[in-house]
């Protein structure tokens, strides 16, 4: 596959159409069906637990908090790949992967009011914190899988990146390393076409993303993101090739952010109707179904399920807002030794700010 899609041939590789029609039969996974019905299953209760956490936002009961609506089929073909004892290394837009590696959804609605408690991860194994720092994860997933090659573990590592992340130092030196080290990261650079509101046009002069693997002397493969069945094959095949001892690899992952880069953004100020009707067309979720439909494997209650999705994500986000109030100190007080002056006037106003709400919600 790493030969047949060498970023320098410039093409991408896509198994399926926007119909959900099997155009590269070479390539085709083999899956059991029901594989195939979870893993739509578990990208329906992603996409619905997003949508919903963007009207929780809008209701003023999270903070900020950005969608993954749209790129559904990245994190949920890792969901279908990575093992337990695997790394996973975030950013923050690959939901489909927090939940497969054992991250709850009420540890994620903590995360997003500002719950330090959050990153507990009490049910997941071998997971970091999500990381908002642009690309500094990176360096963190080279070297964890740099210690899991000096302790020959059988583990490979994960870790996400965007567009925007690549133009980051961080990026560079972690890809270089990983390869001068060949240790057993996979890289999944979700290329959604906007790093907040810069086009990726204007982000690199490269032809791509996957095109710079090659300077590093890594394998690299750009792949049709919202392409279910691609994304899967590409994954399941970058896991045994850096499982085998053989170095990391590079996957862009071409998809399209149909929502806002967070809910403080507004991308009508900077991408039209027009780019987005397009890209409409090529919904991971509704390729993924068109398929399920045409071999007849479509044999569930959607609307039921969303239903019951909609109660247990509601339990949930209930649950983050009933957990125990985390002390207003612990979040300025670890920082330093001696607290500086500038971080005790931040506490200062951030509890002046809290008096503040006290009084309007009452």
């Amino acid at each position: 596959m790493f030969e047949e899609y060498n970023p320098l041939k410039k093409k991408i590789f896509r198994i399926i159409d926007n119909n959900g029609k099997v155009k590269n039969k070479k390539w085709m996974p083999e899956m059991d069906t029901k594989i195939i019905q979870k893993a739509y299953k578990d990208m329906l209760f992603a996409r619905t637990a997003d949508l919903m956490t963007v009207n929780y936002q809008r209701q003023g009961r999270i903070f900020t908090y950005p969608p993954n609506l749209g790129q559904e089929a990245i994190s949920g073909a890792v969901a279908q790949v990575i093992r337990h004892e695997d790394w996973l290394v975030p950013a923050f837009r690959e939901m489909g992967s927090w939940l497969a590696k054992g991250v709850s959804l009420k540890e994620m609605f903590l995360y997003y009011m500002g719950n330090e408690d959050a990153c507990k991860f009490e049910g997941a194994n071998q997971v970091v914190p999500f990381s908002v720092p642009i690309a500094s994860q990176l360096l963190h997933a080279t070297g964890i899988a740099y210690e899991v090659k000096l302790h020959d573990k059988k583990q490979v590592v994960y870790t996400f990146v965007g567009d925007g992340g690549t133009s980051e130092g961080d990026f560079h030196e972690a890809v270089n390393f990983a390869g001068v080290w060949k240790v057993p990261v996979v890289f999944i650079v979700q290329n959604n076409q906007y790093g907040i509101s810069t086009p990726f046009s204007v982000q690199t002069a490269s032809e791509s993303i996957a095109i710079k693997s090659v300077a590093y002397g890594v394998k690299g493969i750009q792949v049709d993101g919202n392409d279910f069945f691609a994304m899967y094959a590409a994954v399941k095949a970058a896991h045994e090739f850096a499982l085998s001892g053989k170095g990391p690899i590079l996957i862009e992952a071409v998809t399209y952010r149909k929502g806002a880069h967070t809910t403080s953004d507004d991308p009508t100020k900077y991408r039209t109707k027009e780019e987005e009707e397009n890209w409409a067309k090529t919904d991971p979720m509704d390729r993924l179904k068109a398929y399920l439909v045409d071999q007849d494997l479509f044999d569930f209650d959607e609307d039921k399920i969303i239903e019951e999705y909609k109660k247990e994500v509601d339990n949930q986000f209930v649950a983050a807002e009933n957990y125990t109030e985390y002390p207003v100190e612990d979040v300025f007080k670890y920082q330093f030794v001696d607290m500086p002056d500038d971080l005790k006037e931040q506490q200062r106003e951030y509890e002046k700010f809290l008096k503040w709400k006290a009084t309007k919600v009452k």
